[in-house]
């Protein structure tokens, strides 16, 4: 058996510009490692055998060829750091990195939990690309979609909340010559109305099927029935599918959508079954490290949604300090 030794620490350099977090994209192993990352290893200053992320992501199927790939794709993107115990590699989250994770986990984690009442007024964005700007397409989209807008047309985009300032500096920062955002109220009449620039049909069945898919989990949770193993592969899926909310409904306001509209009942399932699942997932994490790095892994935590709520408000709060630096 392995000796205890003193979990490895290292200094760990700031954070630079050259951070590059992965596309969202579920499933994918470098999407995945940096969820399980952030879960149970997020505040953390020790770093981790290679050989322990490879393990971890063996649990979700993913070969052990294609976690080194993601390993190593996720330090060239400036997400982890490394360092060398003899001819091993140890890896860790980057510092930059701690902070924009925990933004991104707060809106995620808060998104359907309150109802703002709305203003009646419409946040739209209307924008040009000319051919040699062509290359901005991706990233404006992507941008805009993440604070909450929509198409209404391909060079109009909507929003119901007053983010008129986030759209400009998204706007700014892409240098986007040929733009305007400005706040107006819908005038009733012929043609398509801002809300049509969602599918509510669509989002609805999303949520049916969220609500069907883990209110059975819920259920075993509560009976008990559920395993550390398949702890860790269920609140690692149900993140990863709550998290893909806030892009198609963007909290959209209650008096826009029809009665009994599914989000807060999706909400109240996301909470109880995440939450659940933390300790005994946290404990199948340990099992794991403590093959490979037993030092290391009592050291394994896991968050709740109230402590991530409170990690994005810190970040959030260092954020808005250095900007007004």
């Amino acid at each position: 058996m392995a000796s205890r030794r003193t979990p490895t620490a290292v200094d760990i350099p700031e954070a630079d510009s050259g951070l590059d977090l992965p596309r969202t994209q579920t499933g994918s192993p470098q999407h995945l490692l940096t969820t399980l990352l952030g879960d149970y290893w997020l505040l953390r200053p020790e770093l981790l055998p290679g050989a322990a992320l490879i393990a971890m992501l063996g649990e979700f199927d993913i070969t052990p060829t294609a976690a080194r790939a993601a390993v190593n794709r996720l330090n060239r993107r400036r997400l982890l750091v490394t360092a060398k115990a003899g001819r091993n590699a140890l890896y860790g989250i980057a510092p930059g990195a701690v902070d924009v994770l925990a933004e991104g986990a707060y809106r995620f984690v808060s998104f359907g939990a309150t109802s703002e009442e709305w203003d009646g007024q419409w946040t739209l964005a209307a924008f040009s690309l000319p051919e040699e700007q062509r290359e901005l397409r991706y990233p404006l989209r992507s941008q805009l979609r993440w604070l909450g807008f929509a198409p209404l047309y391909d060079g109009m985009w909507i929003s119901p909340r007053p983010i008129a300032d986030q759209a400009r500096a998204v706007l700014a920062e892409l240098n986007l010559r040929d733009a305007t955002v400005f706040r107006a109220v819908e005038v009733l009449g012929a043609g398509r109305r801002p809300i049509d620039a969602w599918d509510l049909d669509e989002i609805d069945r999303m949520y049916s099927d969220f609500i069907a898919a883990y209110g059975g989990l819920r259920k075993r949770i509560r009976d008990g029935g559920v395993t550390a193993t398949q702890a860790l592969l269920a609140r690692t899926r149900i993140i990863d599918s709550w998290r893909s909310f806030p892009g198609r409904d963007p909290e959209l306001p209650s008096e826009l959508l029809p009665e009994r509209w599914p989000r807060a009942e999706a909400h109240e399932i996301f909470v109880e079954v995440y939450d659940a699942l933390g300790p005994l997932a946290a404990i199948r994490v340990r099992q794991i490290l403590g093959n490979i790095a037993p030092e290391l892994a009592d050291l394994v935590g896991f968050h709740t949604t109230a402590s991530l709520l409170e990690l994005g408000a810190q970040a959030y709060r260092r954020h808005q300090e250095r900007s007004m630096r």
